[in-house]
């Protein structure tokens, strides 16, 4: 039996005993490495250590150390990490050593820059449908060249899924019909959903809900910069307030 062989062996029946409960921190930071880790694997780097890969990918190393140590041990003393061992680990807790079938829901603007993003089959997405109510839409082919997909009535939503050829939805719809196209990809079985209308859907516990809202993560930006200017004045009483003019608060930013 090879070296290689033997030290795999070694790591995997360690990782049996580790606790397989992972954070949901440590989860949003693992696509994060994988992402790093492969461009180390294109520029032909063959090992690393947890500070070289921790500075890359912008945590401390007590912090990739951490996270990593969540899904085995996979590190060795003095050497650091074999990139592609460490990749293939972390896309396998990713699930993406598999193929995900996603059907997005609304062909507008934001459902079609969806369909033309190159990045979701390098990771293991394929956009196996794309649906809309809108007749002028139904019957196009969108999507960037050699990977068009045709707009399909919302009729057909049950049909892809119960098809088994979806798992993940995404719903790039108006607000006030998401709940809707929610409640139809659950239905038909549906248990990953990526949610881009701004609205908060209502699920049962055995579906999981990612929110993607723009202005949301806008006004997160907006607060740590006004509290770096300190440009937002402070009121003593609610009538204070109630005389604030934000037109002269941008007159005075701008003079």
């Amino acid at each position: 039996m090879s070296q290689p062989v033997r030290v795999a062996e070694r790591r995997r029946d360690a990782n049996r005993d580790v606790n397989r409960a992972i954070p949901d921190a440590t989860i949003a930071r693992l696509p994060i490495y994988h992402r790093v880790l492969g461009q180390l694997v294109e520029s032909g780097v063959s090992t690393v250590s947890s500070e070289e890969l921790a500075g890359a990918c912008g945590v401390s190393s007590a912090k990739l150390r951490k996270d990593l140590s969540h899904l085995g041990s996979y590190g060795t003393r003095g050497v650091g990490y074999d990139v592609r061992f460490l990749a293939y680990q972390i896309a396998r807790e990713l699930g993406l050593t598999q193929p995900w079938g996603v059907v997005i829901v609304g062909a507008g603007n934001l459902g079609h820059a969806l369909v033309a993003y190159r990045g979701f089959a390098s990771r293991g997405f394929e956009i196996v449908g794309l649906l809309d109510t809108h007749p002028d839409v139904i019957g196009q082919r969108l999507g960037s060249p050699g990977r068009e997909v045709s707009v399909r009535p919302m009729a057909d939503l049950e049909q892809i899924v119960l098809g088994g050829r979806a798992q993940i939805g995404v719903i790039a719809t108006p607000a006030e019909v998401a709940q809707d196209v929610c409640d139809r990809l659950v239905a038909a079985g549906v248990r990953s959903i990526l949610n881009f209308a701004p609205v908060v859907l209502a699920v049962t516990g055995d579906v999981e809900v990612r929110k993607v809202d723009l202005a949301v993560e806008l006004q997160i930006l907006a607060f740590h910069e006004q509290r770096r200017n300190d440009l937002i004045p402070e009121f003593d009483h609610p009538s204070d307030a109630e005389a604030f003019d934000p037109e002269s608060l941008g007159e005075a930013i701008n003079a």
